[in-house]
């Protein structure tokens, strides 16, 4: 009976478990952004599209409920999402070194999760997938998890060279708010999948590709600066503005 979900939760922690089988002396020095980057989110993207419509969706759905129980009520997916962000900020106070510093921390965390947010709230109204619990049909693919496995992914790369278990350990709270949008029948394992696909997706990306990375205004060198179109209250994608004066 649980075979199926702690299989589910197996491949939610396929990221961390890839992770681990590489030499963490070859971390240090694999900066660039590759399509390897991109295997592991787009193999839980696939997954959770090829679940979407199968009986074996609804079937892991039942047995989450047998192993949770029907009753089952938790906050905790609220709150798991958010703690990387904390462990990000946390991390050079507990002797850490991060890769970027505090305000290109906080730059890649609002974009990269400005993006999830985009992309999964725009699957949403096109899937028009009703939940588990038939609250709302905006089921798939799951927000709580793009925003988890966001943080998750920025975490990992702001400190893989400094320490990898600290680094990787975002992926525990990722997992266990996956875990939770399915026992608190909130989501299908369809999608948690699909959200954690995208969820890492944008992390990778703005790990590599970090928006302020360029900004500095000085009188002894030319001007750079980035204006952010928005999109209702969000801050959307970026643009580069430099000017020869």
């Amino acid at each position: 009976m649980k075979k199926t979900f702690f299989l589910l939760l197996l491949i939610l922690m396929a990221p961390f478990l890839q992770m681990y089988g590489q030499n963490v002396d070859s971390l240090k020095v694999q900066h660039k952004l590759s399509y390897k980057s991109f295997i592991a989110p787009a193999a839980l993207l696939v997954t959770g599209a090829f679940l979407l419509n199968s009986e074996i969706n609804g079937d892991i759905q039942t047995k989450s409920g047998r192993v949770f129980g029907t009753t089952f009520s938790s906050g905790a997916d609220n709150i798991f999402p958010f703690v990387p962000i904390a462990q990000i900020y946390m991390g050079k106070s507990l002797g850490f070194a991060p890769k970027t510093n505090y305000r290109n921390q906080t730059v890649n965390i609002l974009v990269a999760n400005t993006a999830s947010v985009i992309v999964t709230e725009i699957a949403k109204r096109i899937a028009k997938r009703e939940r588990p619990d038939l609250s709302d049909n905006l089921s798939f693919p799951s927000g709580h998890s793009a925003v988890a496995f966001t943080n998750a992914t920025l975490l990992y790369y702001e400190y893989k060279d400094s320490n990898f278990w600290y680094a990787s350990s975002g992926f525990l709270f990722a997992g266990a708010t996956a875990a939770f949008r399915l026992a608190n029948n909130k989501h299908y394992a369809s999608d948690v999948l699909a959200g954690a696909g995208i969820g890492m997706a944008s992390g990778i990306i703005f790990s590599h590709v970090s928006p302020l990375k360029s900004f500095r205004v000085s009188k002894k060198t030319n001007t750079t600066a980035f204006v952010y179109p928005q999109v209702g209250n969000l801050i959307g994608l970026g643009a580069i503005i430099n000017p020869n004066f």
